[in-house]
Order: C-alpha cells, then structure tokens, then sequence
C-alpha cells in the first residue's frame, strides 16, 4: 500500500485512476497498524549550495505527493499521517510546524505537528462530505525562530467512503398517465440525491421498482430506467374506468446498484390514469314519453336519461342532445342538467292543439369532447320521444289589431261604423263570444254584445282632446263561456276626416301703435283655425265696412297666407284705445269667416317707436289734466296722514304729564298698605261652624226675617223676583260701604259661591276692624250701578261697564 501512495505521489496526473486502484486493494486486504508500513516521509527541498565556485541553484528533484487520508476512521487518534524533515537538522537544531485551515484557521486542531520530531498527526475523524480537502504549509526555523527553509504545501485528500444513503427530495411523488396509452410511454421522473462521491461507486446511484398496488392487469405495467429515473409503460391495458390510480413503490441504491454493499431508499410514485373519451354516453331507453299543454313555453315537458362511464363532470362526461327529426320549426330543445347528466326537453316556441296534437322527436346523445381515435358511438346513443299536446281554452282573437277605419269627422250618433268581431282558436270547441267595451275615453261608441258592431252614440269631432293625429282608439273586450273563460282585447283606430267646421279666428287680441302714422310701424297679426289642410289657410284678411270709420283710419295687408299687417291709415290718430274689427275667411270648401275685435292702444311712442309711460296712461282714456289731478290728491293724502300720526303722538305725551283730579297724598297706586291690627288672639277662635252646614229644610230659613237668611245653595225653591239694589250715595267712610256691600250680598240668594265653602274668622273684640264678610257678588237681575259715576275719574271705567255711562 506505500508502494501505491508513493506511486500516485509522483504521478499527479494519473492521481485518481491510482486512488481507486489502492482503495479497492485496501478494500481487499486490510493489513493491521503493526504490519503496515512506516509513513512517508518528506523532506525539504535543497534549494542553494555553497561551493568554492559561489552560490548556485540546484534544481528540484522530486515532487512532494498529496496526503490521503479515508474519512470516518476509528483511529486511534491522533495518527501518524506523514514526517517532515529538514536535511539541516543534522547540524542544528530545527523546530517544526504547519500552518493554514485544520492546523490554525478553523477548524482549528484537526492536524498537529511533533515540533522536534515533525510527525504530522490527525486528532479526529474526517468527514468528506463536509470537506474534502485541506491544504498546510510546513515551516522549519531554528532555535532562535529564524527560517530555515522555505515553507513547503501539503495536499490532504480525504478519501470518500460509503457512508451516505441515497436521498428523495419528497416521499410522494404524483404523477399522470392517459388510460388507453401504448408501451413505452412516458409517465414521470423521480431522482434521489447521494451525498458520496458521485465520481465513484459510493455515489452512483441506480433505480427500481419494488411492487405495483393493484396488480391489475397485470403486476408489471411500469418499468424504471435504472440510470435516470424515468418511468414509461411497459403494457398495454390502462383502463381508468377498471383502475384509476397506481401505487408504485421506487428503491435508489447507490453503489451501482449493488444491493450486497449499496445502501438503499424508497419513495413512492402514485401514477393517476387521466381520463379519455373512450365510453360513449348511452341513453337508459330506446323510447321517453311526454305531454306538453299548448301556448306554454319554457316548461319542461320529459326527461331524458343517460349512462357515461367516463370521468363525470367533465367533458368526456358530459352529454349534449340534439333533435335530428320531428321537430322541423324548432318548438322543443333539450338542455343538459350539468349535476345528472339528464336531457330536459324543453318548449321554446308554443304549440297548438289544432295544428299538432303530437310530436315525435328522434333524440341522438353525444359527449362534449369528441372520442377518443378508434372508439365507436354505439346504437343506444339515439332514441325516439313523443310528446303529446294538451289542449286548453285559448281565448279569442281579433284577426286584425288594431283594426283601422275611416270616416269624417261630424258623424252623427247612431251610424254603424263598422263590425269587430273576434275568432276562437279552439275549433274543436263549441263556444260563442261575447263582445264589451273596454276603453272608450269620449264615450263616443258602443258595440253589439253578440256580433260586435260598432254603432256611434255622439258625433264624432276631429278637433276633441280625445283624437291624436286624426286618430280616435277604442279598446273592446272579447270573452268565450270556456272552462275557464277566456278573453281577448281588440283596438278599433278611426281616422277622421276633417271637414271646415271651425272658422279662423285672430291673434293676438290686444296690440299698440304709434299715433304717428311709421311706414315701419304697425301690428302683425296672424290667423288660427282647429281644422287642418285643405281647410286652413291661406287665409283672407279685410276691414268691414261699417263703420265708415274702420277703413278711413285702419288698413290691413296680408304678409303671406297666414300673417296680415293692421296699421294706420291717416298720419295722426287721437290716443287712446281704439276696438278693430277685422274679417279673416279661411280656405275651406264653402269658406268659413269671422269677425275678430282687436284692442289698439294708440299711444305716443319715443324714438324707438315704443310707447311712452305718459303716453300709456293717455291711451288708458286719461287726458294731461287728469292725470295731474290724481298726482295732487295723492300727495294731499300723505301730508294728512303725516299730521295725524304727529298729533297721536302729541295726545299721548300730554296724556302722560297731565295731573291727577285728586291728591296725590291719597292715591293708592304704587303705595304699599300697612296693617298692623293683629286682632284679639284667642277670642279669634270663637265662632259658630254651625252657620257653614247646609240645613235639612228651608222652611226655618224662609221664616227668618230679611237680611239674616244665607244659605250656600241656590234654593230649591221658584226664585222670586227680587228688589233691585238701590244706589247707595258715595260713603264718607270706607267701613260703611263695606257694610252696605256685606248686607246687600247677604240678601241676595243667587250670589256666588253657591256650593262652595265660607269661613269667616272673627277678629276678637280687641280690633278696630269689624267683621268681614263675602266681598263677591253677582246679579243676575237688573242693577242700578249709575252711583259709580260720583266717584270720580278712577272709576270712570268701571262705571262705563257697569252703569252705562253719560250716553244712557
């Protein structure tokens, strides 16, 4: 085995041809530690000699060979890989050393040199698949560190050895196959991954299959090309709709393939059979059947179905029907429902009971995408449908709608126009129809219920609100005595006519004009008529003759056939407002004319032949004096309306400032009152509650005498007629007009309150005030209040309401 390294050493270019050699001898024999070899030693190359002829260059004489070294070894570490050696350390003393990536760059402490002996050592196990190489420099200096010869490089090699599996990138690999394909067909690719070196065996990795799942129809159906991993069919047979799916389990060896020394993994290759149009659809019977009424479309009227063994819902699967017969004007389709596959025949053009009372269809079934090449449509993809009509009552029909006619217009009531009647579809029924009047928006018609003649009931006009463009609508009703009835509606159109039966007539009705005869200045008027061509225009214009007046002063020209010119015929015309009459005539056959009145205001104009604001009033009928008379009154009204509004507010501030008629001293507006009569305090508590209850009877109250009766209800009893109060004289003293007052009230039974509740509290016999009763009466007789006047102006008022005041 040294032989061998020191073979491969010196002959770098037949380096990898010689590693394989000596790793497959090794592989053979492996000799133990102690038996081997001792290892290689280098030695510095002389570079310079010292002679008596000076310094020379001698030239090298070897090659100093890499280091090979099998990773994953189980030492014992560290081990001896080489010896390095200086011929110089016969003389001196020389210390060793190696530098670069593993000896001092990390990985640090992978290789260690003996500095004295320069036995270059391993310590650990190497990984080739980690790296692969390194590269040292040996260093040899003296005991004073000063070089000695120059630093050598040292290739290690780690040699490769079996210790990776080949690897998958996934575990399940998908791939696809159309059913029906030939041998040989491509169907995917799988490839595993060896980290060993693929330039030996350790990383040539080769492929094969180990088992198919199913079997069927037979268990090889897929071989693997060993090399690169492609699979392809190898029988015929693929049959989607029989299997859809293959599980095929691939193992990557490395090694060659060598299953003694390779290693080995799986994956597993699941291969889908696509589907191919290779099943026809086939309908389940060779007849369907249906029935369909009349005048229905979009209904479903029988149901088609099939049978596709292909992939459903795709396009292999899907079915498309086509009618081939029986069906030439298209009534019916068939419409695929995408869930079921199933043919819906469909109306799409509504039939009649009296034309078909059947159909007989021919119905032919294919799928969406064409066959496959080489598969024939078999005779059940074609099948026959009846379908049956079902007769309904239909409602009648107008032949004509809308029905047109033409009549002038000034029909009387009463005249047949025409006849509108309608048609049953149902022949096979026998039904009669009654006819009515729907819309009729003049009231100008009416029809026959039986027979549906159409009579007039009012003359018919042209020139009605009701009539567009000459034509007059009806709308009548036809109704059958079908089960269920049935009804129809027909539009009756009349155009009418016209005849002259509306005279021209003038616009517009008031105008103005200069007083000055313009030969620019005039008014352009224009004629209207409700009748149309040939009863309208042109139109003839003309001035009566009476009065004389009208064409002395007035002339009319006629502009075109439609606009005529009224101007002034005399230089000068009074202003004011002036009655034209002007003749206009139409057209017509015999012509109608009429006398139209048109307002002339006749005023002064400016320069721009428009009428002056004076001048407008003049025309109005006002003369210059008038007009300044009415200025005048105006103004008069508003200095009177000034003057009183100054004197209002004169009055009111000298209504403000005037003196009282009575002393200020005794005026008791704005003044505060003071009371300081406490009463007689206990004594106050004496008194009768017996006055405030309401008595059983009233004949102890009526027997009383006058003045002493009180009673809080207005008695049962007639009221009799009562005395009117007498005017008392204005008192001296306060307290007597109160006590006037009290005994007054007291007497009169019909004061307020009536149903209410009195106290009345005695002061005690300690106070100057004496006792107070009810201040509030009311009368309902007549009073005698003319007293209030005596006393004096602050009770003016109460006396005007009350007494009546000087006027009584």
């Amino acid at each position: 085995m040294s032989a061998c390294y020191g073979l491969v050493g010196y002959l770098i270019k037949y380096r990898t041809k010689k590693m394989r050699k000596c790793r497959k001898e090794e592989e053979e024999v492996k000799a133990p530690p102690e038996f081997q070899a001792p290892p290689t030693v280098i030695m510095f190359p002389r570079q310079q000699e010292i002679s008596s002829k000076g310094l020379r260059r001698q030239k090298r004489d070897w090659v100093i060979p890499p280091v090979n070294v099998p990773e994953n070894s189980r030492g014992p570490f560290p081990q001896m890989l080489v010896s390095i050696r200086s011929d110089q350390d016969r003389n001196i003393s020389i210390r060793y050393s190696i530098t670069g990536v593993g000896a001092d760059q990390p990985p640090n402490e992978v290789f260690s040199i003996d500095p004295v002996a320069g036995k270059m050592f391993v310590t650990k196990p190497l990984d080739r698949e980690r790296r692969s190489s390194y590269h040292l420099r040996a260093h040899a200096v003296n005991m004073n560190g000063e070089r000695v010869e120059s630093p050598i490089d040292l290739y290690i090699y780690v040699i490769d050895m079996n210790d990776n599996r080949p690897e998958f990138k996934n575990q399940v690999y998908n791939g696809s196959v159309d059913e029906g394909s030939k041998p040989g067909t491509f169907v995917m690719h799988l490839a595993a991954f060896d980290h060993d070196d693929n330039t030996t065996a350790n990383g040539m990795v080769r492929y094969r299959i180990l088992s198919q799942t199913p079997h069927s129809p037979i268990p090889n159906m897929f071989t693997i090309n060993s090399e690169t991993g492609d699979i392809v069919t190898v029988a015929a047979g693929l049959d989607r709709e029989k299997v859809s799916q293959y599980s095929i389990i691939v193992q990557a060896t490395d090694m060659e393939g060598n299953l003694n020394f390779g290693l080995s993994n799986t994956a597993t290759a699941i291969i889908s059979v696509t589907d191919i149009n290779d099943n026809p659809p086939e309908l389940t019977s060779r007849t369907f059947s249906g029935e369909v009424p009349e005048n229905r479309i979009n209904v479903a009227v029988a149901n088609l179905t099939v049978i596709d063994r292909d992939q459903p819902r795709s396009p292999n699967w899907n079915a498309v029907y086509r009618i081939i017969s029986g069906d030439p004007i298209g009534h019916f389709t068939i419409i695929t429902d995408p869930h079921t596959n199933d043919g819906m025949v469909t109306v799409v053009k509504p039939v009649d009971f009296e034309q078909n009372r059947a159909f007989m269809l021919t119905v032919v079934v294919n799928n969406q995408a064409p066959l496959a090449s080489g598969i024939q449509s078999s005779l059940q993809s074609t099948s026959g449908v009846t379908i049956s009509v079902v007769d309904i009552n239909e409602p009648p029909f107008f032949p004509t709608n809308p029905k047109s006619i033409r009549f002038e217009e000034g029909v009387p009531a009463g005249t047949s126009l025409t006849t509108f009647s309608a048609s049953d579809p149902d022949r096979f029924m026998q039904q009669s129809i009654r006819y009515s009047k729907l819309a009729d928006p003049a009231e100008w018609l009416s029809i026959n219920t039986t027979n549906g003649q159409i009579v007039t009931t009012a003359t018919l006009d042209r020139e009605s609100i009701y009539v567009k463009n000459n034509i007059y609508e009806a709308t009548f009703l036809a109704v059958d005595n079908g089960s269920p009835m049935a009804s129809g509606t027909g539009t009756l159109q009349i155009y009418l006519i016209d005849v002259n039966d509306n005279a021209p007539s003038l616009l517009p009705r008031e105008s103005q004009i200069c007083e000055r005869i313009n030969r620019n200045a005039g008014i352009n008027i224009t004629a209207a008529d409700s009748d149309t061509d040939p009863n309208v225009g042109p139109f003839v214009f003309e001035l009566p003759t009476f009065p004389a007046s009208i064409r002395r002063n007035w002339t009319v020209s006629r502009l075109n056939g439609d606009y005529a010119r009224l101007s002034l015929r005399i230089q000068y015309l009074k202003p004011g407002v002036y009655e034209v009459p002007v003749i206009v005539s139409d057209s017509g056959n015999p012509p109608l004319s009429n006398r139209s009145i048109i307002k002339v205001k006749v005023c002064p104009c400016d320069e721009n032949g428009d009428c002056t604001l004076v001048g407008a009033v003049a025309a109005a009928g006002l003369g210059t004096g008038a007009i300044i008379a009415i200025l005048i009154c105006i103004i008069i009204l508003l200095i009177l309306l000034c003057l009183f509004v100054v004197w209002m507010k004169r009055r009111e501030k000298e209504r403000q400032t005037k003196q009282l008629l009575i002393d200020p001293e005794d005026d008791v507006r704005d003044n505060i009152l003071k009371y300081d009569e406490e009463g007689g305090g206990e004594e106050d508590q004496d008194y009768d509650l017996s006055q405030l209850q309401q008595p059983d009877s009233l004949e102890h109250i009526i027997s009383k005498p006058l003045g002493v009766r009180r009673v809080d209800e207005r008695p049962i009893i007639p009221e009799s007629q009562y005395p009117i109060r007498p005017a008392v004289p204005h008192p001296g003293d306060i307290g007597d007009f109160i006590n006037e007052g009290l005994r007054a009230a007291d007497n009169d039974p019909t004061a307020p309150p009536y149903d209410s509740l009195l106290v009345f509290d005695y002061e005690g016999s300690g106070s100057t005030a004496g006792s107070v009763s009810s201040l509030n009466s009311s009368s309902t007789g007549d009073q005698d209040y003319d007293y209030l006047n005596d006393w004096g102006p602050r009770f003016k008022k109460l006396a005007d309401m009350y007494g009546g005041g000087e006027d009584d």
